[in-house]
């Protein structure tokens, strides 16, 4: 599968919560992470999701914020990754951070120049990756 997504994590359906609208899906991926999805029943059928089976989770570089001091906050944010910035690419406008996390896997979002700044954004930094349930795409194989 080919995707323009600069983040594919691979791995297994854990638990599905299923609520009025919405299902919630927990898929334990490579490196020991933990990514909550929130989706449509409607796609949690169409997929087959239900514990044990094998799924992507594809996340949006632009959809990854990052935050220095994360333990200072309480967030409702259900994807938290704590890691340590690996590289920071500059542009005129953007600059591309990849983050790496325990366990060997690695996380890119695209941030402002400005943020880069702000959050004095370099390798070795310590920072929290952080992505809402609502931004994480499923996928499965047929």
């Amino acid at each position: 599968m080919k995707t323009s997504a600069r983040n594919v994590f691979h791995g297994k359906v854990v638990a599905v919560r299923s609520g009025a609208v919405n299902d919630e899906v927990e898929l334990s991926v490579e490196g020991g992470q933990t990514i909550v999805a929130s989706i449509t029943q409607a796609s949690t059928e169409k997929l087959g999701l239900k514990p044990g089976v094998e799924a992507m989770a594809l996340i949006k570089a632009s959809f990854v914020l990052l935050m220095n001091d994360a333990e200072d906050y309480l967030l409702s944010t259900r994807n938290q990754f704590n890691g340590t910035v690996a590289k920071v690419t500059p542009g005129a406008v953007n600059a591309e951070v990849l983050v790496d996390l325990p366990g060997g896997a690695g996380i890119t979002s695209i941030v402002t120049m400005g943020s880069v700044d702000k959050l004095q954004l370099a390798p070795g930094k310590k920072v929290t990756a952080i992505v809402k349930a609502m931004h994480v795409i499923l996928a499965v194989s047929k």
